[in-house]
Formats: C-alpha cells, sequence, structure tokens
C-alpha cells in the first residue's frame, strides 16, 4: 500500500521496504508582494476614541465614527484626515493622544452609573432612554448622532450590564452599585466629558516601550507616510527623523504658523536636522473651507501627506497640484488669481536650506504645489522626495518578503530562488513605469551565487545579496533654448512630425 509524506520528512537514501512512496510538494511561491506606499500615519487630538492606540480609518464616516466630530484645533485628527483624501489618500492609522487630564462623560439612573467609553468631549452627546418592552422586559438605547449607537434588551440591570460589555462597540459601561435598583423606565444624557487640554512635545511623541504610545504607537503600522498634525516643536525633528530612518517612514514636518524664511532656515541648523527620512514644510500655513468648522488655517502636512499618498514611490510632490487650498498666510486669501508669490531668491532661501513650501504658482500653471519636493536632506542625490519613498519602498518589500529563505539549505536552489523573488518583484515594477531609465537599459542588478557567497562564509551560515536599483530622475530644471529670428538658418527638416 502507497505511504504519502510532506516533502521534506522522508529521508528516501535510507529505504528499504519495496513500496510506492509518495511526498507531497508544496505549490512553490517566488513571488515578493510590494510593500504599501500609500499608507499615512496620522497623530493627533481628538473628541471621542482610544488613547495611544493605532486605529486604521479607510474614509471620513470611519474616522468620524471612531473619533467623533472634527475639532477647530491645529492638531484635529478628523481634519487632517478630511484634508488628505480630498488629495486621494484612502487608508490611514490614527492615534489619538491626549495630555492625561481627559475626562470621560457619565450619568447616573438610580445610583447606576453609565460611563462613556472613551474620555473626550464627543461622550458628552451621547443619550440615553430606557423603555419598557412588549415582553414585559426592558430596553436601553444608547444614541450618538455622529457616533452611532446600540440597543440592549434585559429585565434587570445586571442583564443590560451583561448586554452593553458583550458589546465590543458599545458607546457606554454599566457600573452596578453595591444594592442593584430594580429596573424603570427612564432617560438622560452623559455630560462632563472633556478633552484636557493640549497635549506636551513629549506626549505626541511618545515612548517605543511595550507597544508604543504617541508616534511610537505606529512602529508596526507599514506606514509610508506619518506626521503629528499641527506639532511644530523643532526640538522633535531629529526624533522624528529616527523615527523615520528606524521604520522606514516619510516623516512630515512643519514650522511655525507665520513662520519667515530667515527664522526658518535657522531654527533648521540649530535642530541639527538633515535627514532624507524628514520632509520639512515651511511654516507658511494654509486657508482651508471645512465644512464643520468653517474657515480655518492649517498646517500644510495633511495636504502633503495626502498628495504624496496619490502618487507612486517614483514620484515627487514637485508640481502636484494640491486641492483644498484657499490661500496662504504669504498669499492670503484668495478668490482668483494669486497675487502674492514667492521670488526666486525666497524660494532658493528655502530650497538651499532643504525646506519645502507649498505655494501659488506652480511651474506648470497657476495652482498649489510643493515647491521643490525636497526632503530635509542637503545631499543632492539623497534629497529627493522619490529617494526616501522609493528607497523605503524596495527595503520594506525585501524585508516583508525574503524571510522565508532563512532556515533553508545553502545551494544553488537556494540562490536561484531568492534570485527569482528579488528580480520578479523589480520587473514589475519596471512593467508599470516605477523603475526605468533614460537609454532603456535594465536599471537593476541582483547577485546572489558562489561569487559573493565564498564556502568560509557558507559554512559559517551566512548568505549575501547584493541589489543595484537604478532610480528615475526627476526633471526639476527644464532647460528649453529657443533662437529665433530671421537670420536663423535651419539645418535639418526637423519641424514636421
Amino acid at each position: 500500500m502507497a505511504r504519502v509524506y510532506q516533502s521534506g520528512s522522508l529521508n528516501t537514501t535510507s529505504l528499504v521496504v519495496p513500496n510506492l512512496y509518495v511526498q507531497v510538494v508544496q505549490p512553490q511561491t517566488l513571488s515578493l508582494n510590494g510593500a504599501s506606499s500609500s499608507r499615512i500615519g496620522i497623530v493627533g487630538t481628538a473628541g471621542w476614541g482610544p488613547v495611544n492606540s493605532p486605529v486604521a480609518v479607510g474614509s471620513m464616516a470611519n474616522c468620524l465614527s471612531q473619533f467623533g466630530t472634527k475639532q477647530s484645533n491645529a492638531f484635529d485628527i478628523g481634519t487632517a484626515v478630511n484634508i488628505a483624501i480630498v488629495q486621494g489618500a484612502n487608508d490611514f492609522r490614527v492615534v489619538r493622544v491626549t495630555d492625561g487630564s481627559d475626562v470621560h462623560a457619565t450619568a447616573t439612573v438610580d445610583g447606576v452609573t453609565l460611563t462613556a467609553r472613551y474620555s473626550g468631549s464627543a461622550g458628552n452627546g451621547i443619550s440615553i432612554t430606557i423603555m419598557s418592552a412588549q415582553n414585559g422586559g426592558y430596553t436601553l438605547s444608547v444614541v450618538h448622532a455622529v457616533l452611532g449607537g446600540g440597543l440592549y434588551s434585559g429585565s434587570t440591570w445586571e442583564a443590560l450590564r451583561d448586554a452593553v460589555a458583550a458589546d465590543a462597540g458599545a458607546l457606554i459601561a454599566v457600573t452596578l452599585p453595591q444594592t442593584v435598583p430594580a429596573l424603570g423606565v427612564g432617560a438622560v444624557s452623559l455630560t462632563g466629558g472633556s478633552d484636557g487640554d493640549v497635549p506636551s512635545s513629549e506626549a505626541f511623541i511618545g515612548s517605543a516601550a511595550g507597544s508604543g504610545t504617541g508616534l511610537y504607537a505606529l512602529q508596526a503600522q507599514s506606514c509610508a507616510l506619518a506626521f503629528i498634525h499641527g506639532l511644530t516643536d523643532s526640538a522633535t525633528w531629529t526624533t522624528q527623523a529616527a523615527f523615520g530612518l528606524q521604520n522606514g517612514v516619510y516623516m512630515l514636518c512643519t514650522g511655525p504658523s507665520g513662520d519667515t524664511i530667515t527664522n526658518a532656515t535657522a531654527r533648521k541648523a540649530t535642530a541639527g536636522l538633515d535627514s532624507y527620512a524628514v520632509k520639512l514644510l515651511h511654516g507658511d500655513w494654509l486657508w482651508w473651507l471645512d465644512d464643520t468648522n468653517g474657515m480655518m488655517l492649517v498646517s500644510p502636512q495633511a495636504f502633503v501627506g495626502g498628495c504624496l499618498a496619490s502618487l507612486t514611490p517614483a514620484q515627487s510632490s514637485l508640481n502636484k497640484q494640491i486641492y483644498g487650498i484657499l490661500g496662504s498666510q504669504k498669499a492670503g486669501l484668495s478668490s482668483g488669481s494669486v497675487t502674492i508669490a514667492y521670488s526666486d531668491a525666497e524660494l532658493g532661501a528655502l530650497i538651499d536650506a532643504g525646506i519645502d513650501v507649498v505655494c501659488n504658482p506652480a511651474p506648470g500653471g497657476v495652482y498649489w504645489s510643493a515647491r521643490s519636493g525636497h526632503n530635509s536632506s542637503t545631499t543632492s542625490v539623497m534629497w529627493g522626495d522619490n529617494y526616501t519613498r522609493l528607497t523605503n519602498f524596495l527595503a520594506d518589500s525585501f524585508s516583508a518578503g525574503l524571510g522565508a529563505y532563512v532556515g533553508r539549505l545553502i545551494n544553488q536552489s537556494l540562490f536561484f530562488d531568492i534570485r527569482s523573488s528579488i528580480l520578479g518583484l523589480l520587473s514589475s515594477l519596471l512593467g508599470q513605469g516605477i523603475l526605468g531609465s533614460v537609454d532603456g537599459s535594465l536599471p537593476y542588478a541582483v547577485v546572489c551565487d558562489s561569487s559573493n557567497n565564498t564556502l568560509a562564509r557558507t559554512a559559517l551560515g551566512y548568505v549575501q545579496c547584493d541589489i543595484q536599483v537604478q532610480y528615475q530622475g526627476i526633471n526639476e530644471k527644464f532647460i528649453v533654448n529657443l533662437q529665433g529670428g530671421t537670420s536663423v538658418q535651419i539645418a535639418t527638416a526637423s519641424g514636421s512630425v
């Protein structure tokens, strides 16, 4: 009778008994999936939601149900998500931060305490009604205009408490006194909830301990971009750069509202920021017409973050139209053409210092865009958005997919499989236009064979793979030479198409 084995579990060199041996070989997967290049991590404040815990958000309705109504302040999560969505972003990991003085809204009914699930002012909008049910019991109705609500049934307070506790999305918690009262009809609204004061820079940055708090709550969320909305503390910039380098995240920082170019360049130098992991935006904040809070002056971070998230990692934010901007602090509010623009000298000072700015007009016309497409590095081969994003994308893709080869026997088959996985991804990127070259040559090379894996190294368990990838440049300085006049002689018939 035939025997069935999983591939690798049968030592075929030591068989003695004549028989049929069937080995089940698992299908081989050599392909690598590219890492996410559009997920944005946002750290900020809100009137509802878990604190220091990343929440997946994919739409504005989703954001409102998780964090409550948008608030009119510089650090508001909902405003940042809204702005980024207008640019085309649709994948977020959002972290709410407080200063620790935030309070849960509460109410009491006959000694029974009803407490909002999360702290914050949004809890004050929760209404609770206890009604008689047709079966002789009672129904507890929990309603909030934005957060939603729930309906729970029971004949006693104990039953209602258990029903609420069993609902993972319940807006409230029920706490019973030592002597539980009889259940009866009634209605009450929660009050006393507050957001606390503005968190400190330390609270926004947080700690890497455990699962992380503040910014560090995003450390395992596979974000391609991230920012602490509205935080302008230059003392945090190098810390944010370190976070970006360690986690493969392109951080977006901003200067204070109404900043001057002189102060901005001096502040960056004093902070010691010179890193491809951070895009530093000039503190020329932007006017945004919010559908909840009206006209607001907001940080440029969400505008640029949303723009970059909608582009492939090979692209630059330079000259890409940014939507929803009604003006800036320098240009003022404008319903028509912008008349107050940056001079070449002003733009040159910012760009030389490694500071980008959102302004109007752009090289392509009268619209708002990032003006340099640079990160904060002053090294020319590293200062493009595309360098940061494509480097992080490739590193994250290899990190996520190549670990499966650890533990395998070192031989030609292993070398072949490693090369096949990497070349498959790079070939796919070439086909999508994310990789390319000006002369049509192959813009990458992968070496993983005996030439870079000597016996002395493989005997110790080492395998090395060397990958070279040539990125496409960004057209920043487009020079057109025009020669015109009655005396010009055309040497070739180059006018026809």
